[in-house]
């Protein structure tokens, strides 16, 4: 491909006549080049990609952009400067693939919970009503009935862009897609074109990324900042963050609250442990999911069906359809009556709303038991606090590891115990390191018709202990460990 069919939009200084270049594909890690490559030089927290210009030129690039030009440049290279490689890449991965997000409903989700929910929902949906859809998400990309696995939440632009190319090829007309704050922050959605966007909830959460909690509220406001006026913006009016999300907003506005006055409405009529019977809109649907956290999930799904054109009738039977998504609240029943309960909580807001459910759902009798760690490498500041929602909310607690990664995990722990101040509340806690050894404290310590609340790994398929990823799957090793009674 010559260069200059994928340069469209892009401001960049060269002293080369790029219409003589040719590049066979694009590159960000110059351990990957090969011969008539671009690569694009990006600058990161840790690595420049400047510093790595020659060894991809010794890989044969053709081209190389770049924010500062190298003090020597080689003949045969085509160098583009430009104010930011982030964005130049975004929109090289958009023209090279030809732009496919022009081609299909892109829709966007973000927040700090509920985002793979209710992309996830929105896929099968649409996948269940044989409506040919795409999912990019933490969990996994979906290109129809394919399934691919991904390490980001939002990954980087090339492979956005090549997996909604496929889908416009094999003729996928709606793509959902979570949007992290991380992926903002580091431009990996600039160039697409969202036709419209979500927000679900904001709360403390990568804050040993952002610097603050209003930096990291403001780079998710960027994303609705750059819809455009043909795209819509949906927020949870009932989030204190809701309506900020859509200041200055260009796209056409729609809210969805369960509190308040909306442009969707819900309103919860029975809720069990089995699902919840809700009306949105004075149309009435019984859904599997549980608690009041997975109703704004089912809300945004409905209002974002709605908003781009799925029928209204079929809606509420469709909607009732829909299975729970893996590692959020997935539960299976135990000997006993015990009922064990996986979940992705991660953040205080998380781990609060699905304690709030729970302790709503059950009888005074039940005791809850709540298995919980905090990820190492992460906002250490969190730590307290989800150690002090768990005793505070739980009638048993066993602290151990999530993530402890290069971090001491007793440390973490340590960490996760100075939030708890009451002498009752340190007396529920049990520490227990080893995260499968804390699953089987569990079932010992659960009575009949306890509940058991694994919480902070979720959909996760590996623990990472130091620089090593070893398999571990909640739920499995939760069903191997309650029901074979090992």
């Amino acid at each position: 491909m010559r260069l200059p069919k994928i340069l469209d939009d892009i401001e960049y200084t060269t002293s080369a006549d790029v219409s003589r270049c040719q590049i066979n594909s694009i590159r960000f890690d110059s351990r990957k080049c090969q011969q008539g490559d671009l690569f694009v030089c990006l600058v990161g927290s840790y690595v420049d990609g400047h510093q790595y210009i020659d060894q991809a030129i010794s890989k044969g690039v053709s081209a190389v952009v770049c924010e500062k030009l190298p003090s020597k440049q080689e003949n045969q290279i085509t160098y583009l400067k430009v104010d930011c490689s982030k964005k130049a890449l975004g929109l090289l991965a958009h023209n090279y693939y030809r732009k496919p997000s022009n081609s299909l409903k892109l829709v966007g989700v973000t927040g700090t919970n509920g985002k793979t929910t209710t992309s996830t929902l929105l896929y099968r949906l649409y996948q269940n009503s044989n409506k040919k859809a795409g999912l990019i998400s933490t969990v996994e990309i979906r290109r129809d009935e394919e399934v691919f696995n991904t390490d980001l939440t939002t990954p980087d632009p090339i492979k956005i862009n090549y997996h909604l190319r496929q889908m416009v090829d094999s003729g996928i007309a709606y793509c959902f897609m979570e949007v992290s704050s991380h992926g903002l922050d580091q431009q990996r959605t600039w160039g697409l074109n969202f036709s419209g966007g979500v927000f679900t909830n904001l709360s403390r959460d990568h804050l040993d990324y952002h610097s603050s909690y209003s930096e990291y509220r403001d780079v998710k406001k960027s994303f609705f900042d750059s819809l455009s006026d043909k795209a819509f913006a949906l927020t949870n009016i009932d989030d204190r963050n809701g309506s900020y999300m859509l200041q200055n907003c260009k796209a056409k506005k729609y809210t969805y609250s369960i509190k308040q006055v909306g442009d969707f409405k819900a309103k919860i009529i029975e809720s069990h442990f089995d699902g919840t019977h809700i009306e949105i809109n004075s149309q009435r649907i019984w859904t599997s999911l549980a608690g009041v956290f997975n109703v704004y999930n089912l809300l945004a799904t409905y209002a974002t069906a709605m908003i781009i054109g799925f029928s209204s009738e079929d809606l509420p039977k469709c909607l009732s359809e829909l299975k729970r998504i893996s590692g959020r609240f997935q539960s299976f029943r135990a000997p006993n009556r015990i009922k064990v309960i996986i979940d992705f909580a991660h953040t205080p807001d998380a781990l609060e709303k699905i304690l709030n459910a729970i302790n709503k759902l059950k009888t005074l009798e039940q005791n809850i038991i709540t298995v919980i760690g905090c990820g190492g490498e992460r906002d250490q500041k969190k730590r307290p606090l989800m150690g002090k929602i768990a005793t505070i909310r739980s009638q048993k607690v066993i602290f151990t590891s999530d993530n402890p990664r290069s971090e001491d995990p007793l440390k973490i722990i340590a960490q996760m115990q100075l939030g708890v101040k009451q002498k009752t509340d340190l007396s529920k806690i049990t520490i227990v390191s080893d995260r499968r050894k804390a699953i089987q404290s569990a079932r010992l310590l659960a009575d009949t018709g306890d509940i058991v609340l694994i919480a902070g790994k979720g959909h996760e398929r590996y623990q990472e202990i130091g620089n090593q990823r070893f398999q571990f799957d909640d739920y499995s090793i939760a069903r191997e460990i309650f029901l074979n009674q090992v």
